[in-house]
Order: C-alpha cells, then sequence, then structure tokens
C-alpha cells in the first residue's frame, strides 16, 4: 500500500473519477440498507435471474478499474519484464490478501463458553469482493500487456463462450444454471469447501466464486479498452458517439443471448457481462459529454472524492459497517441497527427511511473521503 503525497492528474479525465465515484458511493448504499423495513427493489440485488440498479455497481467498478489501467499500463511497455512482473503479483497479493482479511474481521468471537476466541481460519471466506478485484487485475495486466488489441478482443469473446460452456459441462445436467447444481457451486466446494464459501444466501454459494471471476475479467478488459480508445481518439464529439454506438450494440447483443443464457449478476453470466459493460460504455460517454466538453462540473466534486480513494474507501465502509453491527446496545440491537429502527424509521418510516439510514452511513464515508483529499492523501492499494 503506497501512499502518494499527490494525486497525479495529467493524463486523467474528470469524468473517470466521477464515474469510479459514483460506482462506490451506490457500492456503499447497496451494501448499508437499514433495518426494520424493506429496502428499495432497485438498491437491492435481484435474487438469481434479472437485474438491478444494484446489480450494475460491482461490474461498472471493474470497467472502471479497466479505464484507470489504460493511464497506468503503458509506462510498462518501456520498462523490464521483471518489473511488470514484480508490480502486478505485488498488488494483485495485497489486494487479495485485504479481502481475505476483511472477511475474517474482526478476527475474535464469543465462543459458547463466553470466552473470547479467535475465529477459526477453517470456516473464513476464500473468495469475495476485493479478492475478485485482484485476480481480474491481475489477467487483465497480463492481456493488455503481452497481447494487441485484436487479439484482447478475441480472447475477451472467448471467454464468454467458454465461460458458457463451462456451466453446462460442470453442472448437473438438466439443473446448470441452479444454485446447488451449477459449475460455480461445484468448483468452490471442490476447491475451497463449504466452510470457506459464503454462507448468508440460501445455501453455502459464493456469488464471488472462482468460475464466475473468469468473465469478470472482460468488464475490466472492456473498460481498458475503452479508455485506450478515448486516449487515442480524444474527447471528442465523434469520440462519444461512438462510445454509444458500441454501447447500445453490446445491450443488444446481450438482450438476444438473454433467451439462451439469462442475466444473472451471481453467476455472472456472459450475457450480463455485455449488458452491463454496454450500460457502462454509454455512462462514460455521457459523462465525458457533460463533463469534458460541455463543462458541466457544478457537484463532480462530491463523487471525486470518492474516485480518488475507491479502494480505501470502500474497505472503510466494510470494516465500519462491521463494527458497528459488532457493538450491542442495551436495547439488545446492534449500534447499526439501533440508529436505524429508533432514529430513522421514526424519521421515515419504511423503505425511504432505510435508504437515509444507507445515505448517512454513505456521507460518513464521504467525510474521511473529503477529509484525505483535503490533507492531499491518497492511498493506492
Amino acid at each position: 500500500m503506497a501512499i502518494a503525497s499527490a494525486l497525479k492528474q495529467s493524463k486523467r479525465f474528470l469524468s473517470l473519477d466521477v464515474f469510479r465515484g459514483l460506482t462506490i458511493c451506490l457500492m456503499i448504499v447497496v451494501n448499508t440498507p437499514g433495518s426494520g423495513a424493506k429496502f428499495y427493489t432497485a438498491f437491492t440485488h435481484a435474487s438469481w435471474f434479472g437485474f438491478t440498479l444494484a446489480d450494475l455497481v460491482f461490474p461498472s467498478f471493474l470497467f472502471a478499474m479497466g479505464n484507470a489501467m489504460s493511464f497506468s499500463m503503458p509506462r510498462f511497455k518501456n520498462g523490464t519484464s521483471a518489473a511488470f512482473w514484480k508490480k502486478i503479483i505485488k498488488r494483485s497479493l495485497i489486494i487479495f490478501l485485504i479481502g481475505y482479511l476483511m472477511y475474517w474481521f474482526p478476527f475474535f468471537e464469543y465462543g459458547t463458553d463466553g470466552a473470547l476466541q479467535l475465529k477459526p481460519i477453517s470456516e473464513t471466506r476464500i473468495m469475495g469482493v476485493l479478492q475478485r478485484i485482484a485476480l481480474c487485475y491481475f489477467f487483465t495486466a497480463i492481456l493488455v500487456h503481452y497481447f494487441k488489441t485484436k487479439w484482447i478482443l478475441i480472447i475477451s469473446g472467448g471467454i464468454l463462450m467458454v465461460y458458457w460452456a463451462l456451466l453446462y459441462l460442470l453442472g448437473t445436467n438438466g439443473h446448470e444454471l441452479e444454485m446447488a447444481t451449477n459449475g460455480i457451486t461445484w468448483l468452490d466446494q471442490t476447491i475451497f469447501g463449504e466452510s470457506h464459501m459464503y454462507k448468508k444466501d440460501r445455501i453455502s454459494f459464493d456469488p464471488e466464486g472462482l468460475l464466475s471471476t473468469l468473465p469478470a475479467i472482460v468488464n475490466v478488459v472492456a473498460g481498458y479498452l475503452a479508455g485506450a480508445f478515448i486516449i487515442k481518439s480524444g474527447k471528442s464529439y465523434k469520440t462519444i458517439a461512438q462510445l454509444l454506438i458500441a454501447g447500445v450494440v453490446l445491450y443488444a447483443v446481450a438482450l438476444i443471448w438473454e433467451v439462451n443464457f439469462p442475466l444473472s449478476k451471481k453467476l455472472w453470466t456472459s450475457s450480463f457481462v455485455l449488458y452491463t459493460v454496454g450500460i457502462d460504455l454509454c455512462i462514460i460517454a455521457l459523462l465525458i459529454f457533460s463533463i469534458e466538453l460541455k463543462q458541466l462540473k457544478s457537484g463532480t466534486y462530491f463523487f471525486t472524492v470518492f474516485g480518488k480513494n475507491p479502494l480505501f474507501i470502500y474497505l472503510f465502509s466494510e470494516l465500519f459497517y462491521v463494527i458497528l453491527v459488532l457493538i450491542k446496545t442495551p436495547s439488545g440491537l446492534s449500534v447499526f441497527d439501533w440508529v436505524s429502527q429508533e432514529f430513522f424509521q421514526k424519521l421515515a418510516s419504511g423503505s425511504f427511511g432505510a435508504l437515509l439510514t444507507a445515505l448517512v452511513f454513505m456521507l460518513l464515508c464521504w467525510l474521511l473521503g473529503y477529509i484525505l483529499d483535503k490533507k492531499s492523501i491518497y492511498i493506492k492499494i
């Protein structure tokens, strides 16, 4: 983890930081709904098949990461192979380890006898959000460093087709896309065991499983190619039009593919990849149009605060939430649930109260980012 005293902006464009900030902002809201009422459907992940706004958040962050890589990766072209491998292996391992430790946090728990004991390593989740980010970064870096654009596109298309085939080859015949019998579940259970998988769904199933990380790489690759295209073509109306056309085409292809391979964030289906990339291309095009060309920058600072320290603020939000849930009030409720139910639900009952809880929590995380930005501290993980 490196702390830079100043953020390099020479080759960056504001719309990228706004895009990343939007994804982190939404990610925190989606992950921390208030209790005491049902959350809005748009901010809740689809139970299996289907698509909501919440389902767009993680693939959009991967897209944004790829976009940022289009600015950072070219410097390795003139360096040594050893320097490249040292950099990507080190960063990938650090992000993966932080993600693993985040799910193990707070490392201790109360046993049946009331004594404090170390949480068993044998029950910690191995895969997760940061772990997927680490693996996607690692393989995307290799692709863009060693292959030209033509081959990157061919390999990306191949990944999506191979993943489609693997789900049907590894899943139970006739039930290949069901939670208990799909190839993702089988592979994670075989390699990690159920004790190391996500346990908060209907069964032990990891939505960031090992196999489903394969198509997620394409979301990062798409972000990289979009960024490289913008750098090469410039921030012009023609560039924006081409991004929009590409986005609409991918969106349409996804809808056609959905007939045989349904949209599913938890399975991270190939149609889901094209669907989310299509939307992200349109969003980034509209942001470039509004911010870079029309210079409509009012309110952008709010999102750039998130965009300048994205991984660190996300990590803080997860750990902060866990702490608030662990600390109990005299009523028996956790601090988070007590504030949500005794304050926000009384202030505005129902789904809106649950949303207010999430928004206030998000603003607290933003405050940390604001303090870091004012001190010119940018933490690169």
